[in-house]
């Protein structure tokens, strides 16, 4: 897709509702994952005792185009410190499913309340190379909502237009040596804002499934 078509499309939180209405799954599987660039490390990435975890895809349904929002997480934490991510999480045997983790998450994360989110359908899961199985849960956002981060886990939120992240001109494969290995994945510069790894991939996931 170009980008002059991609400028073409109507890229509302409408037509993404009729799009993920088309998305039937499978959910559970490990075909999606930093192991789709990485063949060869599959047997490192795709393991026994893989942590369950869920990310909300929040989509603000803007009249002007939607937008979709996403966290810049504290230098402090333990993993992933200081980078661009979805609202999400692990989830907790209380979480009734991964929509509620999801949903759960979001609002401890940066006060984004459930009665502004409707959870419209799902992604298959995403396995990441830190050991967590991803269920991105895929949702439209009525605007009107206040944001109160977590400054123990949220450094910043931000909105990017979905029209950027769907257009795969914007989706540039690099790589790094890890373990003295060269590891491949995506990265989608957004100003000075840096998405990559696996926020990266799940968006790539997201256009594929969606907007290919």
């Amino acid at each position: 897709m170009s980008t002059d078509v991609a400028a073409q499309r109507p890229f509302t939180a409408e037509d993404f509702r009729t799009r993920v209405g088309r998305e039937t799954g499978p959910f559970s599987s490990d075909e999606f994952g930093d192991h789709r660039l990485n063949p060869d490390m599959r047997h490192m990435i795709i393991k026994p005792n893989l942590r369950d975890a869920a990310v909300l895809v929040p989509v603000v349904d803007h009249k002007e185009g939607a937008s979709v929002i996403l966290t810049q997480r504290t230098t402090t934490l333990r993993s992933h410190s200081g980078q661009i991510a979805f609202p999400g999480g692990r989830i907790d045997p209380e979480d009734a499913s991964p929509e509620a983790a999801a949903i759960r998450e979001a609002d401890e994360e940066i006060g984004l309340k459930p009665d502004h989110i409707d959870v419209i359908g799902r992604l298959p899961d995403y396995v990441s190379g830190s050991g967590y199985r991803i269920a991105p849960v895929l949702s439209v956002v009525r605007p009107g909502f206040s944001l109160d981060l977590n400054p123990q886990e949220v450094d910043a939120a931000f909105e990017v237009p979905l029209s950027f992240l769907m257009d795969p001109a914007n989706h540039r494969r690099q790589s790094r040596v890890w373990n003295d290995r060269e590891r491949f994945f995506y990265e989608m510069p957004f100003g000075d804002r840096y998405i990559w790894g696996v926020t990266a991939g799940i968006i790539r996931t997201l256009y594929e499934r969606l907007y290919a």
